[in-house]
């Protein structure tokens, strides 16, 4: 609210966007904490069925598992074992480029979070600033002796924006560096 006690519609609405995000991020955060676990990733199972068909020479076993796993690292070793027919030397090129293409993958979903993380207290710094003007301009409206509950108003207005940004970058920045360091 600002002096008047009427709601200060710019900063409500900073407020709201910022809280908007901070739902946003926290369901990503979960979404991809998800998808990033490591049965979704190196199931056990997936391991040692592999390991099995491999070391029995069964080849076509091998990659009837591969194809039935939607892991990341059956979906790769799908892609490399096809390659199989045109020797060692380009089973070991996919692997390397299809883990490669989707570590990228998986990490370009995570920079959502992270520039939530970089945009957010940018956000609430323009919160801030808009708090002072408000501020100043009940300072400069009533010839230098303001009203305490004026000049609330518009310092309300910055702190509580510039709160709500940094609520949303710390957890967001924290949880795209977890996620990076899982992939």
């Amino acid at each position: 609210r600002d002096g008047d006690g009427q709601v200060e519609m710019l900063g409500t609405g900073v407020t709201w966007l910022l809280l908007a995000m901070s739902a946003v991020a926290v369901g990503l955060a979960i979404s991809m904490a998800r998808e990033n676990r490591k049965d979704t990733i190196l199931p056990d199972d997936f391991v040692t069925s592999m390991r099995a068909a491999i070391e029995q020479q069964q080849f076509k076993e091998a990659m009837r598992i591969a194809n039935g796993s939607e892991s990341f690292i059956g979906q790769i070793m799908c892609e490399s074992m096809h390659q199989a027919p045109h020797g060692w030397n380009a089973v070991i090129r996919t692997l390397e480029q299809s883990s490669d293409e989707r570590a990228m993958a998986r990490l370009q979903r995570i920079d959502v979070l992270n520039i939530m993380g970089q945009v957010s207290p940018m956000i609430g710094l323009f919160g801030t600033v808009y708090g002072m003007i408000l501020a100043f301009a009940a300072i400069v409206s009533s010839g230098g002796a303001a009203d305490p509950v004026m000049l609330a108003g518009g310092i309300g207005t910055a702190l509580t924006t510039t709160f709500w940004g940094l609520v949303v970058a710390i957890p967001s920045l924290a949880a795209a560096a977890v996620l990076r360091g899982r992939i």
